[in-house]
């Protein structure tokens, strides 16, 4: 699998999952952009991807308009062209309908959804030219539903449908659209979205159980199904969301 004088742009590139995709795109020899906040971060990780000319490092923030339409911007003024966007920015965030606030709802929603539809938006003129694809990271809580995260749950039920709504009025134009939907993945959105470490590390020990292969997964498990659905070996999926969850999707337990 190669990804030879492909460009691909990585949101969320500055840590967990985003970032091991960002590394394995530039191994599969893509050329790649970078996308994040942290730009300590995007700058360490640029160091692994190879040579300045074949990466772009880009720190801006999906929820300014602006900074979405520089990330595009930047990426022809270098490469001239888009050949996968992957949508690796989110945010999670625990509440329920009794004490989740409005701001609280507007950041997940604007992160996990908002700068998806905008960028894609932005990206999918190019994409038309080079028949390129897009892979939406979503999540387990996509599918089914949790208790006590609502406004994630809704974010990323609402990033599937995109997913399959755009598949379909892209398809005419050979440009695929795809979602990965994660279980527990050993990252720090988590601690991000509040959790102690000793919250994090009984979390991950219930995680166990909770999910039937017995462990929570790891970036590396994500960004090989992304390389995947991104190559042309994927060439007739389209519309899919593909749990990446050791089976916690398929169980009864909360």
């Amino acid at each position: 699998m190669s990804f030879e004088g492909k460009v691909v742009i990585i949101t969320g590139a500055s840590s967990g999952i985003g970032a091991q995709t960002t590394k394995d795109f530039a191994k599969l020899s893509a050329k790649v952009v970078l996308v994040g906040r942290n730009a300590e971060n995007l700058k360490a990780i640029a160091e692994e991807c190879g040579s300045a000319d074949n990466v772009l490092s880009i720190q801006a923030d999906m929820n300014d308009e602006n900074d979405v339409k520089k990330i595009i911007d930047e990426t022809i003024n270098k490469f001239n062209q888009i050949d996968v966007l992957v949508n690796s920015a989110g945010v999670i965030e625990v509440g329920t309908i009794e004490n989740t606030s409005m701001e609280q709802y507007d950041r997940v929603m604007n992160t996990n959804m908002r700068s998806i539809y905008h960028i894609s938006m932005l990206a999918v003129p190019h994409l038309i030219k080079t028949q390129g694809n897009i892979v939406n990271i979503s999540s387990v809580n996509g599918i089914r539903s949790f208790a006590g995260v609502l406004s994630y749950n809704i974010s990323k039920a609402a990033v599937d449908q995109f997913t399959r709504c755009t598949a379909l009025e892209l398809a005419p134009k050979n440009v695929r659209v795809n979602s990965v939907n994660p279980g527990v993945i050993i990252t720090n959105i988590h601690k991000r979205g509040g959790m102690n470490d000793e919250a994090y590390a009984a979390f991950l020990e219930r995680s166990k159980t909770t999910h039937p292969l017995g462990r929570p997964g790891t970036v590396n498990e994500v960004s090989e199904v992304i390389t995947f659905l991104a190559s042309d070996k994927a060439s007739f999926i389209t519309g899919a969301s593909i749990p990446i969850d050791g089976g916690r999707h398929a169980t009864c337990l909360r």
